[in-house]
């Protein structure tokens, strides 16, 4: 079992070993690479190496579920001609951004078994670094783009739906977005990308005691955080809203037509359409908070909080959520995608990911509420 005690600091004795002689973290790093390791670090003991062992472990698992559920999206986007609409693109790129994050999960295996730092010192802290960035970041403004689509989509019924120029400018802004506060700290402008933790993964400086890493910090929480979750919640709750009035609507003028109601085939066990929208704007929320606020939380405390309560294993999981959501990405957004998901088991019949086609309950009957989720969900 191991000792909790080795992820709290302890007073040095050396520069690289511990009042009790065991090495602190940074003592496998020579001098002229020792600026990669902020001094908070270095007042750690090293983790025992099983706890490496354990997150290698780990993360070539999430490697294998990445690489099956995004290469799955990327290759029937690119097979499927029915499914390649403009909407679904968001998907597509959602993919993308999730499999830079993928690149970078050998690294930190790699990291984790054999040397127990950053592989290629600054060079390899950079790449694996900016990655993780621009996934990140790209990751959190595509799923605002996700949002104002289907708002557009369901405030818009008749003429709301983007066009194939407007989404791809959409797209190339995501992009766009993460450059600022990838390349500043890349090119060292602003800020850095240094090893923490265990020291085996790398992200910006939030642990430089001055008023510009603060102020680095502040933005890029504003930048990368903030701002995307205002625009979620914005367009989520419009988009509910929307649905709500729609829904109103109908019923209103079957009382007028003294009609039960203006759905055909009505199925009295199947879900309103508003609470299943709120299920996927919630989900959607959900993951969003999941990948991204551990992060923001170990980035605002090491800024701005009581930097002691920040211990390497307290901020691994930060990297681990980011990851993890990656991997849950494609099967949240395209594969419970009614098309989507029946052209997967068409090919990949092994997944089981076959539609619900019991009595009532089949996702293309010819409803209103339907069709509505049918806009929600981008579906051609």
């Amino acid at each position: 079992m191991v000792n909790t005690t080795d992820f709290y600091p302890v007073p040095a004795a050396m520069a690289y070993e511990s009042s009790v002689g065991l090495p602190l973290l940074g003592w496998n790093v020579p001098t002229e690479h020792l600026d990669l390791v902020h001094p908070h670090w270095r007042s750690f003991q090293v983790p025992n190496k099983y706890w490496h062992f354990g997150l290698a472990f780990v993360y070539f698992m999430l490697i294998c579920m990445s690489s099956l559920g995004n290469g799955i999206v990327l290759w029937i986007y690119a097979t499927t001609k029915s499914i390649r609409t403009p909407s679904n693109m968001f998907i597509v790129n959602l993919a993308l951004f999730d499999v830079l994050m993928l690149l970078e999960m050998p690294m930190l295996v790699v990291n984790s078994l054999f040397y127990q730092r950053p592989v290629g010192w600054e060079l390899g802290c950079d790449i694996y670094a900016a990655l993780g960035s621009v996934a990140g970041m790209g990751s959190a403004i595509n799923n605002a783009a996700i949002a104002f689509d289907r708002y557009r989509t369901i405030s818009c019924p008749i003429d709301g739906r983007l066009t194939q120029g407007q989404v791809l400018a959409l797209i190339a802004g995501t992009w766009v977005w993460t450059l600022p506060f990838t390349l500043m700290p890349l090119l060292r402008i602003w800020s850095r990308f240094t090893a923490e933790g265990f020291l085996t993964t790398c992200s910006f400086d939030y642990l430089t005691d001055d008023e510009d890493t603060k102020v680095f910090v502040g933005c890029i929480f504003a930048w990368s955080y903030a701002f995307p979750l205002f625009l979620i919640c914005c367009f989520y709750y419009r988009l509910i809203g929307a649905v709500r009035e729609h829904e109103k609507m109908l019923r209103d003028q079957a009382k007028k037509m003294n009609v039960k109601s203006l759905q055909s085939n009505a199925d009295t066990e199947a879900q309103s359409a508003e609470i299943r929208i709120a299920k996927v704007a919630l989900t959607i929320f959900f993951l969003f908070l999941c990948s991204w606020t551990p992060y923001a939380v170990v980035a605002m405390i090491g800024a701005f909080g009581n930097r002691a309560a920040l211990t390497p294993l307290s901020t691994m999981i930060p990297a681990v959520t980011a990851k993890i959501v990656s991997c849950i990405d494609p099967w949240v957004y395209a594969i419970n995608h009614p098309r989507f998901r029946a052209e997967v088991q068409k090919r990949m019949k092994w997944l089981h990911l076959g539609e619900d086609t019991r009595s009532g309950k089949s996702d293309t009957s010819s409803t209103a509420t339907d069709r509505t989720v049918g806009n929600v969900s981008a579906s051609a």
